[in-house]
């Protein structure tokens, strides 16, 4: 099943120039969602990281994975219209660097749920090559309105 950025933003509040995935390739609510993020020159943080040499900050490239993952859980019929809250970040690792040019694929798999509170793995990767790695965590809120 896909989901085009339209759809993402009937599932997520990001909007430019935070909405970091374009895409879901595929995804089973509440059990992973495998996204991509085509990385552009034009993207605004290139002005400033770093202006010499184009490279994605790591903590947006953990941004694109958390929210790859908020559209799994927040896909699950009892969850929509609600949001998604980071609740933390453990042994992020980051392998590889991200430039322009690159296609940014994404997965996150929910590990886990204990009511509104949620744990996933999280893998992105160019080129069938890791770029970065975390177990992340996140809590439902409300809903969005």
């Amino acid at each position: 099943m896909e989901l085009s950025s339209n759809d993402i933003q009937n599932i997520l509040p990001h909007r430019y120039p935070m909405q970091l995935v374009d895409k879901i390739v595929d995804f089973e609510p509440g059990v992973f969602a495998e996204g991509i993020k085509c990385v552009t020159v034009n993207e605004q943080f290139f002005c400033g990281h770093f202006p010499q040499e184009h490279v994605m900050p790591g903590v947006l490239i953990i941004e694109a994975l958390a929210q790859t993952g908020a559209v799994c859980i927040l896909s699950k019929e009892e969850n929509k219209g609600k949001i998604a809250f980071f609740g933390g970040i453990k042994n992020a690792r980051f392998k590889k660097q991200v430039k322009p040019g690159d296609v940014l694929n994404l997965r996150c798999e929910i590990t886990s749920m204990r009511g509104s509170v949620g744990f996933g793995k999280a893998v992105a990767s160019v080129d069938g090559k890791i770029a970065a790695t975390a177990e992340i965590s996140f809590v439902i809120g409300e809903d969005k309105e």
